[in-house]
């Protein structure tokens, strides 16, 4: 429920959805009487209905491992989609998607809070894939000592996580570990580029859509608010960049980034590249001419989601090649 009161507080509109339905939108009173429905959005739940679409499933799973000074295991929330005609017998492959950012939360039961398009996901199941997003260590709502956890080390404690995620699910009767993907944007594409090279055993692809690759390529203004700068932190920025762990990488890696991103500028992906290429690593990579971080106008934004597919299942359910022509 998210409330928009009045001036003078005698009224509200109230704002209520969960994962799985729309906003349902009222105008209140201020003792909560309801006055009228301002939107039901019933044409966009009967539409819905007309499609394959499993529900989101909320859990919250023991890591495995931990590598905290304490040595306690970490409890992590998490949402899932079970592929459509879900079978427990049979075995599926996984797609992470992630963000991970600093005080961020995308495990929240509220309508499209998924970092990544909430209906591709749903149509990634349709074929068979099992979806899960994880929020890690350093983002919100779970207190002050594990937001804060990932301050003057940005990347550490998210990796590791994400990677005992892998772990998790690897466990499970009805995840196939040889085929686990990893796919996230801007934060969650650095977090992608972590999981693949220094989880390397766990993840057997990973899509960075216009990822950070260090630190010392991002805004100060945001930067320093978490990192400090170079000069008084340089194994922070250095040592969670997956420039640095390029060696690692024996996964399948997509790197996409905008030719014109103004946010996590196209430095980031061109030294990744260049890292890559000195480590004689191979990879698919491409680059949207005058796209932004967000990658859209005109098809751009249909011609990336299916990239990303093509990528998955070829890698993850080898049916198809990179044309998406059918094996």
């Amino acid at each position: 429920n998210e409330a928009d009161f009045s001036d003078d507080f005698s009224f509200y509109i109230n704002t209520w959805s969960d994962a799985n339905t729309p906003p349902y939108i009222t105008l209140n009173q201020a003792d909560g009487k309801e006055v009228r429905v301002l939107e039901n959005n019933a044409a966009l739940v009967a539409r819905l209905k007309e499609y394959k679409m499993n529900k989101i499933e909320f859990f919250t799973f023991t890591t495995p491992e931990t590598n905290l000074p304490d040595g306690k295991h970490v409890e992590l929330n998490a949402w899932r989609i079970l592929p459509y005609d879900f079978d427990s017998t049979k075995k599926y492959p996984v797609v992470l998607v992630v963000y991970g950012g600093p005080g961020r939360q995308e495990v929240m039961n509220a309508w499209a809070s998924t970092d990544i398009n909430c209906f591709w996901c749903e149509m990634m199941a349709e074929q068979g894939y099992l979806i899960v997003s994880v929020d890690p260590r350093g983002t919100d709502a779970r207190g002050q000592e594990f937001k804060k956890m990932t301050y003057m080390e940005l990347g550490k404690y998210e990796t590791v996580d994400f990677i005992e995620t892998a772990k998790y699910l690897s466990a499970l009767g009805y995840v196939d570990p040889d085929k686990i993907g990893i796919v996230g944007w801007s934060y969650g594409g650095y977090m992608a580029l972590n999981a693949i090279t220094q989880g390397a055993d766990y993840f057997n692809a990973a899509i960075a859509v216009a990822p950070v690759t260090n630190w010392r390529y991002y805004d100060n203004i945001y930067t320093e608010r978490f990192m400090r700068t170079p000069q008084e932190n340089p194994n922070g920025f250095d040592k969670n960049s997956p420039i640095f762990h390029v060696d690692k990488l024996k996964g399948n890696l997509l790197l996409v980034h905008g030719g014109a991103d103004d946010n996590v500028h196209p430095q980031n992906t061109i030294d990744m590249i260049t890292a890559l290429v000195n480590a004689n690593k191979q990879f698919d990579m491409f680059i949207y001419p005058n796209k932004n971080h967000g990658i859209s106008g005109g098809n751009t934004r249909y011609h990336l989601y299916k990239k990303m597919t093509d990528f998955l299942d070829l890698h993850l359910l080898d049916k198809k090649d990179m044309n998406g022509n059918e094996k």
